[in-house]
């Protein structure tokens, strides 16, 4: 069964292969700031939750999240249309 919690560790999960070099990558990290994520990397994390989990994710989500904790709050409602609830 999938949980807020597992998506935000799958994120983790892609932002470590992303970014192997940047240490200690958590929960509250700054995807911008903290990781420097630029777009088009920040686009293939989208693309690779999508595959992850078959669901479209407008790109505008991005406009409203800074952390991985904030991405699964998000992608909770993608989630849950293509899963169930979660």
């Amino acid at each position: 069964m999938l949980t807020q919690d597992i998506i935000v560790e799958n994120i983790l999960v892609c932002l470590r292969e992303m970014v192997p070099l940047s240490g200690h990558i958590s929960e509250d990290s700054d995807m911008v700031n903290d990781l420097g994520l630029e777009s088009v990397k920040m686009m293939d994390l989208l693309m690779k939750l999508e595959d992850e989990y078959d669901i479209s994710i407008p790109i505008n989500i991005l406009m409203d999240v800074r952390t991985p904790r904030q991405l699964a709050s998000s992608l909770v409602a993608y989630v849950e249309k293509s899963h169930g609830v979660i």
